[in-house]
């Protein structure tokens, strides 16, 4: 039997999966490793934690399955995106620890480069808007700040890439410096309409352009893995960034089908086909994926504090004793209480873009308890997810010339096991909400590129055949009380935005 290795490589942890020719779960392993916060605001890691997690999980799920890397048919990868490391070309080592997508150090820069009238050019060119969240302004920051960086990156001396680009680069002992087209259109440096690094993006962030590895499609020939890592070598043929992969995943590959991932942020994708959609709501616009040189677009929403609020009501508040509870608890709150929750907690993301506001709570009264402090964390996911889903069906439907859409929403993450989040999503969105039977979409996409690649799995149209449906959500809620309940979390967004 031919395996998929699937490196899914995450924000607080970092699994290895095991898929068999027949795309089912063989095994899995994870690994979790720290996160660094030395000021308020910035996120690192340790690109060295991340590498030994990788190494150590892959190792693992293949001892414990009694897979050799000669049954190993690829190796597809899947990362946090935007996530940025810098190294010294020749000794493989950071200059810096690894800068999250989270951090927000840059907003400094960016406002700088919105004051010099860059904002244009940025988002025309890359469909991003110019926020701390994305990778140029990081690597701008490194070179900046560490001691000598500047010049050793004029010099050639310094590599830069998000964390696919730095594990493939280990992986394959210095072979390959590549990313993939999702990962590369994440980085406020890249083209996305004319698929090359953007040389005037990167002389206004002063970034040298040797520094940035080749960009490939999502299945492509990345290198191969040496075979001190693991027994034997094994080519590496798929690599798509975790949003873009969970698209794949959950096989949205028609123009109007849309996904939205629940893990520690909130991320959601609105595929709009050959055309990129250029927004007027302040999403973003950005490569869905990248087959045959040909690249399919979307529209991308992003919010920052998902899954992140349930960890804040266990380890911030210790209100409950593990992510599974808040549901549960949430469905225990008093119905007369409107406790609106905006977890600002590193700003705003999509529409809002607020890199500096920060979190508020409304509506509490003396009895408001663990009960409704869960049910609004949890609702404030469903309500940032209509923010976006609204900006997102306004741009779709003005680039169709005002015919109104129908947008299929399906959902994945860890969060969309709760059926009451989901109902609430449904709820709140006054639409239907499908969720998988395979809710591993994130890394099922990344197995299915390099799968498919390495000629084992079915091509797009077989492969959007296996998908299938556990549940769908459907509206309980009034509609009258829907709209004011959305209303309430609008007010209270403009609150914590004008503080």
């Amino acid at each position: 039997m031919s395996y998929i290795l699937a490196i899914d490589q995450g924000t607080t942890s970092t699994r290895a999966i095991l898929f068999d020719d027949k795309m089912q779960v063989a095994g899995s392993a994870q690994q979790e490793f720290p996160q660094y916060f030395p000021q308020a605001g910035w996120v690192e890691h340790d690109p060295e934690e991340i590498w030994s997690s990788t190494l150590e999980v892959c190792r693992r799920v293949m001892a414990e399955q009694g897979v050799t890397a000669a049954q190993i048919a690829a190796v597809g990868i899947t990362n946090q995106r935007e996530t940025t490391v810098v190294w010294d070309r020749e000794t493989g080592q950071a200059i810096h620890k690894a800068i999250v997508w989270q951090d927000r150090r840059t907003s400094a820069i960016c406002e700088e480069l919105r004051a010099a009238g860059h904002s244009d050019l940025v988002h025309r060119t890359s469909g991003l808007l110019l926020d701390p969240y994305f990778s140029g302004t990081k690597v701008k920051w490194i070179l900046d700040t560490v001691p000598g960086a500047r010049a050793r990156g004029v010099e050639g001396k310094l590599m830069f890439g998000t964390i696919d680009s730095f594990l493939i680069w280990r992986l394959t002992g210095g072979a390959s410096h590549v990313t993939d087209a999702t990962n590369a259109s994440r980085t406020l440096m890249y083209d996305i309409r004319k698929g090359g690094w953007s040389a005037e993006i990167c002389e206004i962030l002063d970034i040298p352009m040797d520094m940035l590895p080749e960009v490939k499609d999502c299945a492509a020939d990345f290198g191969v893995v040496e075979a001190v890592h693991f027994g034997g070598e094994i080519p590496i043929l798929g690599v798509a960034g975790d949003q873009q992969a969970a698209t794949i995943g959950q096989a949205c590959f028609e123009p109007g089908m849309m996904k939205s991932t629940y893990g520690t942020g909130c991320f959601a994708l609105l595929n709009t086909g050959e055309t990129p959609v250029e927004s007027r709501n302040r999403m973003l616009t950005t490569i869905a994926y990248q087959l045959d040189g040909k690249p399919t677009y979307a529209l991308e929403g992003s919010i920052f504090i998902a899954g992140a609020a349930v960890q804040w009501l266990r380890d911030g508040l210790g209100i409950i004793g593990s992510a599974q509870e808040s549901g549960g608890l949430a469905a225990s709150a008093d119905p007369g209480q409107d406790v609106i929750l905006v977890p600002a907690f590193t700003g705003l993301g999509a529409p809002y873009w607020e890199p500096d506001c920060r979190g508020g709570m409304f509506g509490l009264t003396r009895s408001s308890g663990p009960a409704e402090f869960a049910r609004a964390a949890l609702q404030s996911v469903a309500f940032q997810t209509r923010d976006l889903w609204e900006a997102m069906r306004a741009d779709w439907e003005g680039a169709a010339g005002g015919a109104e859409s129908t947008v299929t929403l399906r959902v994945d993450g860890g969060m969309s096991a709760s059926d009451w989040t989901m109902q609430s999503l449904s709820d709140i969105l006054g639409a239907a909400v499908d969720r998988p039977v395979m809710q591993e979409t994130t890394v099922l996409g990344a197995a299915w590129l390099a799968g498919m690649k390495a000629g084992l799995y079915p091509d797009k149209q077989g492969f959007s055949e296996t998908w299938a449906r556990d549940r769908q959500f459907r509206p309980a809620m009034e509609e009258g009380q829907r709209e004011a309940a959305y209303a309430r979390w609008k007010r209270a967004v403009q609150a914590v935005i004008g503080v």
